[in-house]
């Protein structure tokens, strides 16, 4: 079911995309696969509003790429293998890396990275990380989650 979900949903990113983020669309795709497979379809229950390898222009003025975005939120969900964002990095790409975090906080997104081995060792935490991330800044009927009475916040938890 997921295979051919994310099959669809895929198409129609790829038929929207120009440049070079249909270039990166055309990858394999493993860790984003993964990360929505296992940690963002099973809370949201759909790609709807889900963005894949969302183009930022970032402080530097170069063009960085966000694995998926969360629209409705402004998540932007990361999947970082450990031999590619740790294992094998130079200094020029530590510096990248940490410019491109500042440049999602400066854009007010929400940083939400996994790990490969988080995604597959411990997946419910972090599908519980999505929930958490939903329920403190998710709107509900026109209404942020910390405008809700006591009794509508009881009521969603």
């Amino acid at each position: 079911m997921f295979e051919l979900e994310f099959a669809k949903f895929l198409e129609e990113q790829r038929r929207t995309a120009t440049g070079t983020r249909l270039e990166r669309l055309h990858k394999d795709l493993i860790g984003e696969k993964k990360m929505l497979e296992t940690a963002i379809r099973p809370v949201l229950k759909s790609f709807e509003g889900l963005i894949l390898e969302y183009e930022v222009i970032s402080l530097s003025g170069v063009k960085i790429y966000i694995d998926a975005f969360y629209a409705p939120i402004a998540a932007a969900f990361e999947s970082e293998g450990f031999v590619y964002h740790a294992d094998n990095i130079t200094r020029d790409r530590f510096d990248f890396e940490r410019m491109r975090v500042r440049t999602m906080m400066m854009y007010g997104y929400k940083y939400v990275p996994f790990t490969w081995d988080e995604l597959e060792k411990k997946p419910e935490v972090c599908r519980r990380t999505v929930y958490e991330l939903l329920g403190r800044f998710a709107m509900t009927e026109g209404k942020a989650y910390n405008e809700l009475t006591v009794q509508e916040r009881e009521v969603l938890r």
